[in-house]
C-alpha cells in the first residue's frame, strides 16, 4: 500500500453545547486537519506515471478545506438562540454551522467525506485540536 499524507492548519472559534465541562464555553483551537490518501498501485501511465495522485491535488484539496473554516465560530445547528444568531450576524462575525457537534471526531468524518467526495482515494482523516489530542476517522 502505498500512502501519502499532508496536512493544513485553520484557526476557529467552537463550543460544545450540553456539554458539562469547560468546553461549554465559547473558546478556539488552532486546528490542524492531516489527510492520507493511498491505494495499493501506482498510476502506469502519462505525467502521474510512478504516482499515487498529484501530491499537489491532494495538498490544494486540504488547504481549501481548511480555508474554507478559517477564522469563524463554528457552531452545532440549533444550539444557538435565533437573538444571539442574529446578533452575531449584525456585528459581521463569520459564522459557520454544522449539522453536528464541532468535536474534533465529527470534524474527521465530516472532512472524510469531503475529500472522498472530491475523488480522492483518502484512507485516514486526523483532526488535531491540540497538538497533544487528535482524532482518526478512517473506513
Amino acid at each position: 500500500m502505498y500512502i501519502l499524507k499532508t496536512a493544513a492548519s485553520f484557526d476557529s472559534a467552537h463550543f460544545l453545547a450540553g456539554y458539562h465541562g469547560k468546553c461549554a464555553n465559547l473558546h478556539g483551537h488552532h486546528w490542524v486537519i492531516e489527510a492520507e490518501a493511498g491505494q495499493d498501485t501506482l498510476q502506469t501511465e502519462g505525467e502521474k506515471r510512478g504516482m499515487v495522485i498529484d501530491f499537489s491535488d491532494l495538498k490544494k484539496a486540504v488547504r481549501s478545506l481548511a480555508d474554507s473554516f478559517d477564522h469563524a465560530l463554528i457552531y452545532e445547528s440549533g444550539s444557538l438562540k435565533s437573538a444571539t444568531l442574529a446578533a452575531l450576524q449584525d456585528e459581521g462575525f463569520r459564522m459557520i454551522e454544522v449539522p453536528y457537534r464541532p468535536t474534533a471526531e465529527n470534524f474527521a468524518r465530516a472532512f472524510y467525506a469531503a475529500l472522498s467526495a472530491d475523488g480522492l482515494p483518502v484512507l485516514r482523516v486526523t483532526v488535531y485540536e491540540t497538538p497533544d489530542n487528535s482524532a482518526c476517522y478512517e473506513v
